[in-house]
């Protein structure tokens, strides 16, 4: 198995695509803030065309899943993620891709 990290910017990324393709608009014209909070977890909060959208952590595992298939042709449906919060680097997410 080979473990993947996947940093803030990526999984913004990811949630801007998996986003633009709810709403049927360009990743361009989506805005991400992912958020953490001690009682409620991992979050996320979009605005696309001055409308907030409020994600919780099982749309940010959906995001990615697309992001990994799409972006970085890994099979999504063989790869564990979990998402950390670390001190440094934000709000990142580990792959455990499974090889063959």
């Amino acid at each position: 198995m080979e473990k993947l990290k996947i940093s803030e910017q990526d999984i913004i990324n990811a949630m801007c695509l998996y986003i633009a393709d709810k709403k049927q608009v360009h990743p361009q014209e989506v805005e991400v803030e992912l958020m953490y909070d001690d009682d409620y977890g991992f979050s996320a909060e979009s605005y696309v065309n001055d409308r907030k959208q409020v994600h919780i952590t099982l749309n940010i595992i959906e995001a990615l899943r697309l992001w990994l298939d799409t972006q970085m042709n890994i099979d999504p449906f063989s790869t564990g993620l979990e998402l950390e919060l670390d001190d440094e680097e934000g709000i990142i997410a580990y792959a455990t891709v499974r090889q063959g």
